[in-house]
């Protein structure tokens, strides 16, 4: 299979990993007969660098023209880049939400699974984890307060803000089709979380998933207040299967999910269109603190790339085997330094690798 790969390395770790991804990928191509063609694209903080802007409309057409876009980070130091002395709009994020409101990719999926190699680097007590969790966080990605109308203004000799969180029932209802598609697909119950209790656009998002539902009776509907699901997290991650909510609430619980399995660096992430469309990257940031030192971790872009060739390219046994070295190299006790046992949690066979090590191992395993 021939298959065209718009590729944004982006800031900081990006470049790192996204090569260990890239690594592993041609692996593929070489044991199971594929041609991928990759095209450069910049975004973030190099495209300002470059063009003064963070996303540009070469970009977009590139990006467009791809069959599927894999993405390392974007961003930096917000205190000491440059970069955010910009106005917003000309920041690094910025062409974040401009790629994602350009190629349409309205469903974001996070799936947070504890591997059980890694028991010890989650943060929750023995009892709590039990045997282990597995859910999806299906998040929203083009609505919302993210995207509303903005402003900051002079008011009676005061400076005011406002952020305006908007929804149509159409953005609703695709973005729960999709996750109740997914929760056909796993354990066949859907969490949709909302503030209900205060927020009009949340009653109209409940309104619609219900309606949705109605569709799907074999899947289980629960609603969850957006405080009560954060606290739930925590408390018993094993009850969720798909989690479906909103822009905002999507962002901050899928980011919990990500450290209550560990780390942050082993999620991946996919945000897709209603075609076979999506954009592939890791749940973490750019990380510029361990940027050039070799030591961040591979995994979550390399889980990312294979979500690609699963979700775009239909290449399920290609995906499969990517996940399988993965977790023969975590079997084999090989971790980079997020994912090392904490302190007073040593274990014996475990050793510390670098990013390259890492990408090394598990293409050895394809």
């Amino acid at each position: 299979m021939n298959c065209n790969i718009g590729v944004i390395r982006g800031d900081g770790i990006g470049p790192e990993v996204v090569s260990e991804a890239i690594k592993v990928l041609d692996a593929v191509a070489k044991k199971y007969n594929h041609t991928f063609n990759y095209d450069e694209i910049l975004m973030g903080g190099c495209s300002i660098d470059a063009t003064g802007e963070p996303l540009t409309k070469e970009a977009i057409e590139q990006a467009k023209a791809a069959d599927a876009v894999l993405l390392g980070s974007i961003g930096g130091d917000a205190k000491t880049s440059p970069w955010y002395k910009l106005p917003a709009d000309k920041r690094p994020e910025a062409g974040l939400l401009g790629i994602r409101k350009a190629l349409n990719l309205f469903a974001n999926l996070r799936p947070a699974y504890l591997y059980p190699q890694l028991k010890e680097a989650c943060p929750l007590r023995d009892d709590i984890i039990g045997d282990g969790f597995d859910m999806m966080i299906m998040r929203e990605l083009t609505g919302g307060l993210y995207f509303g109308k903005r402003e900051t203004r002079e008011v009676n000799g005061k400076t005011e803000a406002y952020d305006t969180l908007t929804y149509n029932e159409d953005e609703i209802r695709r973005i729960a089709i999709r996750g109740f598609d997914i929760a056909m697909k796993r354990k066949k119950k859907v969490t949709s979380v909302d503030k209900a209790n205060v927020l009009d656009s949340s009653r109209l998002w409940r309104k619609v998933v219900e309606e949705v539902a109605a569709d799907y009776p074999e899947v289980t509907l629960e609603h969850m207040l957006v405080d009560n699901a954060a606290m739930q997290l925590v408390k018993d991650p094993k009850q969720f299967d798909v989690i479906l909510t909103e822009n905002m609430f999507g962002d901050i619980l899928s980011d919990e999910a990500s450290m209550v399995t560990g780390s942050i660096g082993m999620l991946s992430s996919a945000s897709l269109n209603d075609t076979k469309f999506g954009l592939y990257e890791p749940s973490g940031g750019s990380a510029p603190d361990i940027a050039g030192k070799g030591i961040a971790n591979p995994i979550a872009t390399i889980l990312s790339a294979a979500m690609m060739l699963r979700f775009t390219f239909d290449m399920d046994k290609e995906a499969d085997a990517i996940e399988n070295a993965i977790n023969k190299v975590l079997d084999e006790g090989y971790r980079t330094i997020d994912i090392m046992p904490a302190p007073g949690k040593e274990l014996t066979g475990i050793t510390q690798v670098g990013t390259e090590k890492m990408g090394d191992l598990i293409v050895e395993h394809l």
